[in-house]
């Protein structure tokens, strides 16, 4: 099948999720009362994050004003499939109603995949991560370019390449994206730096609040090997004072040099090593 075909099954995709809504308007018969408890979350929901406070505001509108959309389920032996309007279906669970209005189509898991999808991207509800993750499974299911994505999706193509390289990133640096303590203009910046480069400018964003501008700068002097880590990055090292056991190891024998809090033992032989040996059994 080619990518041109697989590509005009997209574009039949975004057109379904519309239908189904808009046939709520015609065909009330086909909109019906599910309990919470006979339905399912959708397996294949890229997004992994709900805003608490978010939810909580719509659980309070749900309450107020009522579903104003339906949730589009899928039958099956077990009960129902959750295929599109995950947050509505937690927020009915968070205000403690037993019921919710659905539109059920049927739908396998190849469809349940892409509407998952295609809601969130559209409804822009994923954090940069869920959002790279998601055009990466577009990309994989219809295997069409990030330019054809670009097209059928209507975003730009410098978009969803940027977008797609924060999977670049190490497992540090894209936590702290999804706990917001760094933005994606800022993640983007750090994508080409290793995991320990990545760790020290996190921390300088987080600890000094810089600016995306501020941070290319940093990154542009780490490059030129002229970025010194601020006095809060560093390891405090304390100078031993190692004269005495040097003292010791002398009237043993034993030659040692030592270097702020390291200190190093010199061994002509096995036969050196076996005495040293010999005297911390005593000790």
């Amino acid at each position: 099948m080619s990518s041109q075909k697989l590509g005009r099954g997209l574009d039949a995709l975004l057109g379904e999720m519309d239908e189904a809504y808009k046939n709520e308007a015609t065909s009330k018969d086909s909109i019906i009362e599910l309990e919470l408890k006979n339905i399912r979350p959708n397996p294949f929901q890229p997004r992994k994050t709900f805003s608490d406070e978010s939810l909580q505001e719509l659980a309070d509108s749900i309450k107020n004003d009522g579903l104003l959309q339906p949730i589009i389920v899928t039958e099956d032996l077990d009960g129902y499939i959750l295929i599109a309007g995950e947050r509505r279906f937690r927020a009915h669970k968070l205000a403690k109603l037993k019921t919710i209005r659905a539109i059920v189509q049927n739908s396998d898991e190849h469809r349940m995949r892409k509407f998952a999808l295609i809601e969130n991207i559209q409804r822009e509800e994923l954090n940069p991560l869920e959002l790279a993750n998601a055009y990466g499974e577009l990309i994989k299911l219809h295997d069409i370019t990030q330019e054809e994505l670009a097209q059928k999706i209507y975003k730009s193509r410098t978009h969803i390449t940027n977008t797609l390289r924060l999977l670049q990133l190490s497992v540090k640096t894209q936590k702290a994206l999804i706990d917001k303590k760094i933005t994606a203009g800022h993640a983007k910046v750090l994508i080409g730096l290793n995991d320990k480069e990545q760790q020290l400018m996190v921390n300088s964003i987080i600890g000094q609040k810089l600016s995306v501008r501020e941070v290319e700068s940093m990154i542009k002097n780490l490059k030129n090997n002229k970025f010194t880590p601020s006095i809060s990055n560093k390891k405090s090292i304390t100078k031993l004072n190692f004269s005495n056991i040097k003292n010791k190891f002398d009237n043993l024998g034993f030659k040692v040099k030592s270097s702020q809090n390291k200190l190093t033992i010199e061994f002509e032989d096995e036969v050196h090593v076996e005495k040293l040996l010999s005297y911390l059994s005593k000790i």
